[in-house]
């Protein structure tokens, strides 16, 4: 099945590079696009108009913290008489702008606004660019590989007092050692597990 995909995604591929001026790579039966950050728009209504693919499904980010440009923002498309998936990349950084693409494909309003919040991209021609997930007078962005985990407040409403309450992030749960052996080997677990056990030996 993959390769019958990978078949058909390959010439499909090349054409785009050929056409557009980007890098492809089809892998695992998906067929991914690397394109210069200056030229997003241009190369998202062609990948529209030229190539038929009508729908843009999600935009999200990439963290690699040591790169340059340590951000990926991660166009994901679909075209329904294709049949077919594409993925677009594009690199930035935290001052470099990326050219918003809410007048090809309106949908990314949202999806651009939670990636500005949790990453801290920036989309320049986006109507409205503020956060989306987390609450007013937040700091940071938490999806940063390197945002710390403590050190920061909550917001809740609390019942009792009949507001909204800022308090120290709480982890729900300690750390905790997880044993990963398959089920079929059997954990150790401290003897007896339950009432009865003491019987099988």
């Amino acid at each position: 099945m993959i390769e019958h995909l990978e078949a058909q995604l390959t010439p499909l591929g090349a054409e785009m590079v050929g056409a557009l001026g980007v890098e492809a790579q089809v892998a695992y039966g998906e067929l991914t696009l690397v394109a210069p950050r200056e030229r997003i728009v241009e190369v998202m209504t062609a990948l529209r108009d030229r190539f038929e693919f009508q729908q843009l499904l999600d935009v999200c980010g990439a963290d690699y913290p040591d790169r340059e440009e340590r951000f990926e923002v991660v166009y994901h498309l679909m075209s329904l008489t294709k049949n077919a998936r594409l993925r677009v990349k594009v690199t930035t950084d935290e001052v470099q702008p990326v050219a918003s693409v809410c007048a090809v494909y309106p949908s990314a309003d949202w999806f651009e606004r939670e990636a500005f919040d949790m990453y801290g991209m920036l989309f320049t021609g986006h109507p409205d660019l503020r956060r989306l997930l987390t609450d007013y007078g937040f700091e940071g962005h938490p999806l940063r590989k390197d945002f710390p985990m403590t050190g920061y407040v909550e917001v809740r409403y609390d019942e009792e007092l009949k507001r909204v309450v800022y308090e120290p992030v709480k982890l729900t749960q300690e750390f905790r050692n997880f044993d990963f052996l398959s089920p079929w080997e059997g954990a150790e677990y401290p003897v007896p597990v339950l009432p009865g056990d003491e019987k099988a030996g």
